[in-house]
């Protein structure tokens, strides 16, 4: 079926980029940042190929028709669109196109694609508040090393000495697909190396001691919001899961009857699997007649179309009374790590496994997400039912540092 103009109107971003396809080789290209671009793909001398034909709504569906047809009359002619376009450029036209705004946008419309919406957000968000007001309309092959490091340094001058890195190592991915589609020499960022503030390592808040656990699970149990927030709250210390993976687990991603939960680490785009101990198990159980139906396990309170805020967790826990410099979200991750290893004598290995921390053989080699699959089981429900007995008020085995 054709587009209509209302399709195209009302196309919405996801999580990730799709096509919604017209006719003769005329789609429209939807980014989960919301961009929508009409691009047109076709067949010369044996070779796929594809031109852009315009963003939306500046290009409107019909005008994108019209510029697919002059397109298709120039392929009857044995023409090839792409290479009609660049000889028709003035050199004002190419040094335009070959901006370093219009490369990183085409960059990362290729890149944007198999990541997560809020990363990918993001990352065009620090490229428009920090990159392209300055260096955006200058043709990438005339950037200069020095005129990159003015840019980066201004966002290291405000305190923001890790946006400032993340931003450069953004810019070298630019530079090196230019370099790739013939648009400049070589990524100038290599000469940087060096050039900006380190970045001071932080450690996220995080109680570890197995009598602070036990106080900090108690308080957990107070929690009188929402079910769906208790739920993650609950269910947070059971899986010790990156924040943004908790948020955004899926009911499609979670088989109860198997007991366990497989979804992509957006950090290392591999397959990660969480073994459900019969604690986590429960609580999911609890909250499926609620949220079910959905998809999203933790939807947002005010649409199910979207997961819980970040700050859901958080703020139930200040509310509780817990400081943000004794526990973070994230902190569930080091309890979890130091307590397996130094109370509960788990392999160092299973642990950073069960972290979906990158774990290589001897060989160099990376396991793979089903490595000591049965081993990690037995730990999962280990640390739950620890857990449980800390709450309840077992006998407490202080962590020896001195060991």
């Amino acid at each position: 079926m054709p587009l209509t103009d209302t399709k195209v109107r009302n196309a919405k971003p996801s999580e990730k980029r799709y096509k919604l396809y017209d006719q003769r080789g005329l789609f429209l290209l939807v980014n989960p940042s919301g961009g929508k671009w009409w691009r047109l793909k076709y067949q010369f001398d044996n070779e796929e190929k594809g031109i852009s034909l315009g963003v939306y709504p500046d290009v409107s569906l019909k005008e994108a028709r019209e510029k697919r047809d002059e397109a298709r009359k120039l392929l009857a002619n044995d023409i090839d669109p792409s290479e009609h376009r660049r000889a028709k450029m003035t050199a004002k036209e190419e040094r335009a196109a070959n901006s370093f705004e219009v490369v990183a946008r085409e960059w990362f419309a290729k890149w944007t694609h198999n990541r997560a919406a809020n990363h990918a957000d993001r990352t065009i968000r620090r490229f428009e508040r920090d990159i392209f007001p300055w260096i955006g309309g200058k043709p990438i092959a005339d950037i200069t090393p020095q005129q990159l490091l003015g840019v980066v340094r201004r966002i290291e001058e405000r305190g923001a000495v890790e946006t400032a890195h993340r931003a450069l190592g953004n810019c070298g991915q630019v530079f090196r697909y230019a370099v790739a589609t013939g648009r400049a020499e070589r990524d100038i960022t290599q000469d940087l190396r060096g050039a900006l503030q380190p970045v001071k390592s932080k450690h996220f808040a995080s109680v570890t001691e197995p009598k602070e656990v036990a106080e900090l699970l108690r308080a957990m149990d107070s929690y009188e919001g929402t079910l769906t927030v208790r739920c993650a709250l609950h269910l947070a210390p059971l899986t010790f899961v990156r924040p943004g993976e908790l948020r955004h687990a899926e009911w499609a991603d979670i088989d109860l009857d198997k007991a366990e939960w497989c979804f992509t680490v957006t950090k290392t785009d591999t397959r990660h699997i969480v073994p459900l101990s019969k604690q986590a198990v429960a609580i999911l159980q609890e909250l499926h007649p609620l949220t079910g139906r959905g998809r999203y396990v933790f939807p947002s309170a005010r649409s199910a179309a979207r997961p819980m805020s970040e700050n859901a967790v958080l703020a139930a826990m200040r509310n509780m009374g817990i400081p943000k410099e004794k526990m973070s979200g994230h902190g569930f991750r080091a309890m979890a790590r130091t307590i397996l290893d130094e109370v509960l004598g788990f392999r160092p290995d299973y642990i950073e496994h069960q972290l979906a921390h990158a774990v290589r053989d001897p060989n160099g080699r990376a396991y793979n997400r089903t490595a000591h699959l049965p081993e990690r089981r037995k730990m999962m429900q280990d640390w739950a039912d620890y857990l449980d007995k800390l709450k309840a008020g077992a006998e407490i085995i202080p962590i020896n540092r001195s060991a």
